[in-house]
């Protein structure tokens, strides 16, 4: 068993990879779709560029298998890895997203500190989440994000967060889960979040 963290040249992978390791998990970090394919779960992590993160993943020819993943096995998209689900982004004018998520993203209201950077307390709106389950309301976790995820389908958010205004912090529909925070960078907390995953990770659901 293994989880397969996709590398498409966007954001810190060692990180994400350190994180799930230290957990117990079995990592491969590839670009490879067979690699992709063969995994028990997948991570999907990224921060930079919304535009520039759809091109990397269609020149690697990732977008199908990531596709064929979300619907057969643990998912999870950290930060601009969730964005991507999702059905466009707003940044640097409409950019198509990847469609999984019914939804668009799009830039956190004006008149706040852009990006939102630092640590900030989660609102849990999903008594069943399996994510955040030994998580409470209240915790804090690590963001930094200037685009925000608004899910047409309002059921799928886990959990919000407050800065000027509530803004979805994760997200979960049946095998697909999502943050907006960086749970491989917020400490005790995001290691519980990392935990959930692999346990879902090894029990395929």
């Amino acid at each position: 068993m293994y989880i397969a963290v996709i590398d498409y040249d966007m954001g810190n992978i060692k990180s994400v990879e350190n994180s799930l390791v230290k957990a117990g998990a079995g990592v491969k970090v590839t670009s490879e779709p067979g690699v992709i394919e063969k995994s028990s779960a997948v991570v999907l992590p990224g921060v930079g560029a919304y535009r520039d993160a759809i091109k990397n993943l269609e020149e690697l020819g990732l977008v199908e298998v990531i596709v064929g993943s979300v619907r057969k096995k643990p998912f999870l998209g950290i930060c601009l890895g969730m964005q991507l689900l999702f059905d466009y982004s707003l940044e640097d004018g409409r950019n198509r997203g990847l469609g999984i998520l019914r939804g668009s993203v799009e830039k956190i209201p004006p008149g706040l500190k852009i990006p939102h950077m630092g640590w900030n307390q989660i609102d849990i709106k999903m008594d069943d989440s399996r994510m955040l389950a030994g998580i409470r309301s209240g915790e804090y976790f690590y963001f930094v994000h200037s685009y925000h995820v608004i899910p047409e389908d309002r059921s799928i958010i886990s959990s919000t967060t407050e800065y000027g205004s509530e803004l979805v912090s994760s997200i979960e529909k049946e095998n697909i889960s999502g943050f907006q925070f960086h749970p491989e960078k917020s400490s005790s907390m995001g290691q519980v979040v990392i935990k959930n995953f692999i346990r879902q990770a090894g029990s395929g659901l």
